[in-house]
């Protein structure tokens, strides 16, 4: 049976089909849904663990126990797991072990375009990059063979459009798919410098294995049209460059990302007066073909920056225009994006503003406090970095910075590569404020359960952190529990924290607006008391607006979570249920 799916379903699907046992990941856009999908399967241990080192780990042990096993992550979550993937490599595997990861080109869900075809030779890894749903099944299906064959774990390379486009794919039998025995192998599984060095020579011996075997593999494709032009491409460029040039040129389309053919590529440039190389983000293959004395046409020609169009692509090979479009002559409104209505980190952020603190942040929904007009968060760099971020900022600048200076991460944040932050504050001797913004849910990628909500990814009741405990247990005396919504007493909260001198945690809880469980009620309306402060807008939120001078709410868009209600002057909001 063939059914659309987009292509993380179906990296779900083909990890079901060939036998996977064991998957571990950590949600990020634009790879979440895959393992959202393998939930569906119930012979399946799914898991949704603290950070994607912690899951990689648990799928590494999975394979050395004999099961086939799958992590799941983004681009920037590759790097959180890089520490075992660069040994795993060393060890080998026992059953398949895939590593999924997923690119954003044009940085729709992320703070970088970072090419993860790198991590695949650093670590001398085979990757294979598919540029449909149908490929993506078929090559999750064959990685874990793959892997078993050349004792090798497998990344799996998406980028956004390839794991959130749909296509048809066809649904096959799950393979009867037995766990492998488990042998004690201290050689091979344990890397100790005297068994790494005799581990390293075996890595060796296997790339010259997969080089050979890239020069005949199915995953790299001829496709010859012509004798002029030929072009060279991988993954989701593939299909912008079919669209672009159709049956005008020739192709060579490498879904064997690394390590690429010699031979191949060298036989299909022969081919072909002129060669391009068509990749988004760095020159990888391009790189590869003028190692081998190639002359190509790549980056003068295209860009290093974000996604490709086919347009593009047609423009830079045949100097035509693309298909023509409409254009809506009217100016369009710019539409940032905003929190949500009724989001609970807009009391924070609306707070830290009227205060005037520097605000180190970090990854999740929240960033957008640094967004007008809040536009409260300072910094932003990486899941974690808020805490060692503030640590270090108030070190470089002394007692007195530090009193208007607090870190603000997520809950799930928090958990995922905050802690270790905040011990560090304790153990140095560090006076900075923490907030943990807990709205019982990791938000930004989609509503999915961390071990701070008490619910597995299969919504099993299980352990609840106890963020107060926590805090206290790493050394932190002074723990406070705060909602951010009762405006009056967060900013009293934060300024006995902030002027406190030693390290202090503020909780600010309330759920998430979007929770099932979270039922505002009514609308908010402004009365004839309104005398047009305007301090109701500075919360930003998508509801309030200004219109022919006078301050109005939409009601469409208002739930009644009375956030406004709190913040005017004059009672000039009023709740209506």
């Amino acid at each position: 049976m063939k059914r659309l799916m987009i292509g993380n379903e179906a990296v779900a699907r083909g990890a079901y089909e060939a036998g996977v046992s064991v998957v571990a990941s950590y949600p990020g856009t634009p790879s979440t849904e895959i393992t959202e999908n393998i939930v569906k399967f119930d012979d399946i241990y799914v898991e949704w663990s603290p950070n994607e080192k912690v899951a990689a780990e648990v799928s590494i042990g999975a394979s050395i126990a004999g099961a086939r096993s799958m992590s799941c992550m983004k681009h920037v979550g590759m790097n959180v797991m890089a520490d075992p993937m660069f040994t795993v490599s060393y060890i080998g595997t026992n059953g398949g072990l895939v590593f999924c990861v997923a690119d954003d080109p044009g940085m729709h869900s992320s703070q970088n375009e970072q090419d993860s075809r790198h991590y695949a030779e650093a670590a001398k890894l085979l990757m294979l990059e598919p540029s449909d749903s149908a490929e993506c099944k078929e090559f999750t299906r064959r990685a874990f063979e793959l892997s078993e064959e050349f004792d090798v774990p497998v990344i799996l390379r998406l980028s956004t459009r390839v794991s959130h486009s749909q296509g048809l794919v066809e649904e096959l039998p799950k393979v009867n798919y037995k766990l492998k025995p488990y042998e004690k192998n201290i050689g091979k599984n344990v890397m100790m410098p005297a068994n790494a060095i005799k581990r390293h020579v075996e890595v060796e011996k296997r790339m010259r294995s997969l080089e050979e075997f890239a020069e005949n593999c199915e995953f790299n494709t001829e496709e010859i049209n012509s004798d002029e032009i030929g072009v060279i491409t991988s993954g989701i460029s593939y299909m912008y460059a079919k669209e672009a040039l159709g049956d005008r040129v020739s192709y060579l389309k490498l879904g064997m990302a690394y390590p690429m053919p010699k031979k191949l590529i060298e036989n299909f440039a022969g081919k072909h007066k002129k060669i391009y190389v068509i990749e988004e983000l760095d020159p990888v293959i391009e790189n590869h073909c003028k190692a081998l004395g190639i002359e190509v046409i790549g980056k003068e020609a295209f860009t290093y920056l974000g996604e490709y169009t086919p347009t593009m692509i047609k423009k830079a090979v045949f100097g035509e225009d693309g298909a023509e479009f409409n254009e809506i002559e009217e100016e369009i409104p710019a539409r940032p994006p905003v929190l949500c209505a009724g989001c609970p980190h807009r009391g924070t952020f609306y707070v830290l503003k009227k205060l005037g603190l520097v605000v180190s942040g970090d990854i999740g929904c929240y960033t957008l406090g640094a967004v007008p007009p809040l536009a409260s968060v300072d910094t932003t760099v990486c899941m974690g970095a808020s805490v060692s971020g503030a640590h270090g900022m108030s070190k470089a600048r002394g007692e007195e910075f530090n009193k208007k200076l607090v870190a603000v991460i997520g809950d799930s944040t928090f958990i995922h590569s905050g802690i270790t932050g905040l011990i560090d504050i304790v153990y140095n001797k560090g006076n900075s404020t923490v907030i943990i913004l807990d709205n019982s849910i990791t938000g930004m990628t989609g509503h999915q359960d961390n071990p701070t909500t008490g619910l597995t990814i299969r919504k099993e009741p299980t352990k609840q952190v106890d963020l107060v405990a926590l805090a206290k247990a790493v050394g932190v005396e002074r723990v406070v529990v705060a909602d951010p919504f009762d405006v009056k007493n967060f900013e009293k909260v934060v300024k006995e924290e902030t002027e406190a001198d030693e390290p202090s945690v503020i909780i600010a809880q309330r759920p998430c607006a979007l929770l099932k469980n979270v039922k505002y009620t009514g609308h908010c309306n402004i009365s004839d008391k309104c005398r047009k402060c305007k301090v109701c807008m500075k919360l930003g939120c998508p509801a309030i607006s200004q219109q022919d001078g006078n301050i109005v709410i939409d009601r469409t868009q208002c739930n009644g979570c009375g956030l406004c209600v709190n913040v005017c002057p004059f009672g000039a909001i009023e709740k209506e249920d």
